[in-house]
């Protein structure tokens, strides 16, 4: 009897595996299928999957990190005559713009400085009337017609900012974001990690996006850690290489205004004689919130306020302006205007205009000729 009791839990015990084994190998086909089905989705919506990769990576699937170190070992090896053509003209280019921009006796931070300020400031679309101004983003990633057009996308800043710092022996990686529709740089300097944003920072070259380390960076970027090194320098920040001393944190206003008074002016960074300590910490936010919110009506500009902390562990407070230009109408002076003013006087003289009174343009069909005199 005890025989035949022992034989059927044997039996009931293979039937319970059997199922669990069964249900198993159901979940791992649910999952898989459930992934696969993910994965045609997300290319049916044109949704990239980040990798661990640096050159060869699609970013807002239609431009492409590649590599230039073809370039730029060519450079440094003196076999410029083995590049093709395309390339011979890219590092004509860049040895151009670099033959202006850096100085002998310039360190690293100082050369990497030059750089960012080129590309964020001074490369400029040439807006002269014979210029043919590139109405579309082909190309825009690739840094022979980023130097050629001075046309860029995200993709084309990150990379010809590489290809200068690898043609002066500065270690430097193009990052993306997990989402693949961003890129910027990791810059190597004094053996430690800085995000460099140039694209972010164009036109405005306020250093918002300049020499971050990861707690910074993290405010407005995401990315792979686990691939990407850690960033974790603060010593090649713009607080820590640029600050401006103040009294205490009620400086702070008088400072600003000062700062907004001189229109050129698109950054500074405060440190305090009167130290920040923690107890202080609720007053100083206060403030600060206060200053930026009583600006932010303003039309012609807006103030970014952002805490970080120095080399020494000091509170810095970043000042970023960001002026809103119009270059549609440029600044000439009073004797050209004159000119110009003359010049349409003369010739629309005896013209007279109706206009459409529902949206003010000019009504063509309604435009009529009359004598000035008489």
């Amino acid at each position: 009897m005890e025989q035949k009791s022992n034989k059927g839990g044997r039996v009931l015990l293979a039937i319970i595996l059997v199922l669990v084994l069964c249900s198993t190998a159901l979940s791992v086909v649910t999952v898989m299928t459930q992934f696969r089905t993910g994965e045609k989705i997300d290319k049916a919506l044109g949704m990239n999957i980040d990798t661990g990769a640096e050159d060869d990576v699609v970013i807002a699937d239609e431009f492409t990190i590649r590599s230039t170190l073809q370039i730029s070992d060519a450079y440094k090896n003196g076999t410029e005559d083995t590049l093709s053509d395309k390339d011979k003209e890219t590092l004509d280019m860049a040895k151009d713009v670099l033959s202006k921009i850096i100085k002998d006796g310039m360190s690293d931070y100082e050369k990497e400085e030059a750089v960012y300020l080129w590309l964020t400031k001074e490369m400029k679309a040439d807006t002269g009337i014979l210029t043919v101004i590139p109405t579309s983003s082909e190309g825009a990633d690739d840094p022979h017609d980023v130097l050629k057009n001075h046309n860029a996308v995200c993709v084309g800043y990150a990379t010809t900012f590489r290809l200068f710092m690898q043609m002066m022996d500065i270690e430097c990686k193009v990052i993306h974001n997990k989402d693949l529709y961003h890129s910027w740089n990791l810059v190597k300097l004094d053996d430690e990690w800085y995000h460099v944003d140039c694209y972010s920072d164009a036109e405005n070259a306020n250093y918002m996006n300049f020499n971050m380390n990861d707690t910074l960076a993290q405010k407005n970027h995401d990315w792979n850690p686990e691939f990407f090194p850690a960033a974790t320098g603060v010593k090649y920040s713009y607080a820590s290489m640029h600050s401006v001393e103040l009294k205490n944190i009620y400086a702070v206003p008088k400072a600003v205004r000062k700062l907004l008074k001189n229109k050129e002016t698109t950054v500074a960074a405060y440190t305090f004689a009167q130290k920040i300590a923690k107890e202080d910490e609720p007053e100083a936010i206060a403030l600060v919130n206060a200053v930026q919110e009583y600006l932010s009506g303003a039309d012609d500009f807006y103030v970014e306020l952002q805490w970080s902390q120095n080399a020494d562990g000091d509170y810095v407070l970043n000042v970023y302006i960001n002026y809103y230009h119009d270059d549609s109408n440029p600044d000439v002076s009073e004797k050209v205007q004159a000119k110009i003013d003359n010049a349409i006087s003369d010739a629309f003289a005896d013209y007279s205009f109706d206009f459409d009174e529902d949206n003010g343009d000019r009504n063509e069909e309604e435009m009529e000729t009359t004598k000035a005199y008489g």
